[in-house]
């Protein structure tokens, strides 16, 4: 009789983030030693080359087949969970841009796990990419100076790094939704937040503003952060909020994934309050009562990214780090504009 025993699990292999570690030095400089380029200091090598060899570190193949000097024809995008259309807007609007310039993109996909970002990346300069699109985690991204390629960030700055970022106007975004809210005549508003990402807080601080502006005080109660970002935690939550004596007249989700857990929620209560999501979604203006949104281009933020990085990547744009901001506009249906009045609420 054979018995079969489980495996050990296989320590992670070390990555030129590692060595950078070890070494003291740049990624930059870890992946000019690897791939034979010139530049760096015979000492400094040499550092490298020990950090190396301690760590058992091994260039990737991929890096090994590319001759020294080819120039690279390939762009890399690293982002999250490509089943969220947001990311996958982005990913098909970058290819597109590149493939009209003769370059490829190859993705990486990571959700919001600064690791597992750390890795994604060191895989793509291996592999000795034109230039990095990145939808940055909320770690630190100091580790990319000095990486030896042009980096465009995507929807949100990076900590640790100047370098070039497209994204939307969330502030204002956020505060258009609120000001459409508060012409309405709604004066409790509930918004509900995914975790706390750099867009929401900017969508937030937009909520906060309009309220400034209009002279009405924010329930902080209403002010609702979920556990996660997702439809059921959206739906929990409305059910909670719509079930307290005083509840809400409106409510603005801060996504479009949480403007689907609202809706639900709203549907098996049988309640009727204002709502405004942000970030379109599917089927939105199918439902019984349109859902009203504060939209942007999230193509246009893969078009403009991809276009800046071959510009950066061929040296046609030498200026300092840009500051792309596309706009929002508010997309009027019907969900955003019931008055307080026509709030259907049940007896309690």
């Amino acid at each position: 009789m054979s018995e079969t025993f489980p495996s050990q699990p296989e320590a992670p292999r070390p990555t030129m983030i590692d060595v950078a570690r070890r070494a003291g030095v740049g990624l930059g400089t870890v992946s000019r030693v690897v791939n034979g380029g010139h530049g760096v200091r015979d000492e400094t090598a040499q550092r490298v080359r020990a950090a190396i060899d301690e760590l058992g570190f091994q260039r990737n193949e991929v890096a090994r087949a590319l001759r020294p000097g080819k120039k690279s024809t390939s762009l890399a995008l690293v982002l999250g969970d490509l089943t969220n259309p947001f990311y996958a807007s982005i990913a098909k609007a970058s290819l597109e841009v590149a493939g009209q310039s003769g370059f490829a993109v190859v993705l990486g996909s990571v959700d919001e796990d600064p690791e597992g970002e750390k890795r994604a990346i060191q895989e793509l300069v291996s592999r000795q990419v034109a230039g990095l699109m990145i939808v940055p985690d909320q770690g630190d991204h100091a580790f990319l100076q000095g990486a030896g390629v042009p980096v465009v960030f995507v929807d949100r700055p990076a900590t640790g790094i100047d370098a070039d970022i497209v994204m939307v106007d969330n502030e204002g975004g956020g505060r258009l939704a609120t000001e459409h809210l508060l012409q309405q005549g709604h004066e409790r508003i509930a918004i509900l937040l995914a975790p706390s990402y750099y867009t929401i807080g900017r969508r937030l601080r937009g909520f906060r503003r309009a309220h400034r502006a209009a002279g009405i005080d924010v329930d902080e109660s209403l002010v609702i952060q979920l556990p996660e970002g997702n439809a059921e935690a959206a739906e929990k939550a409305t059910r909670e909020v719509m079930l307290r004596p005083d509840p809400p007249t409106a409510i603005f989700a801060s996504t479009n994934f949480l403007a689907e857990g609202v809706l639900r929620a709203l549907g098996e209560l049988g309640e009727e309050p204002a709502v405004v999501g942000f970030d379109d979604f599917r089927l939105a203006d199918m439902l019984p009562t349109p859902v009203t949104v504060v939209a942007s281009d999230i193509a246009e933020l893969g078009r403009s990214a991809a276009r800046l990085l071959l510009d950066r990547a061929s040296g046609a744009d030498t200026r300092p780090p840009q500051r792309i901001v596309l706009p929002c506009a508010l997309i009027e249906r019907g969900s955003g504009e019931r008055p307080p009045s026509a709030a259907n609420r049940k007896a309690r």
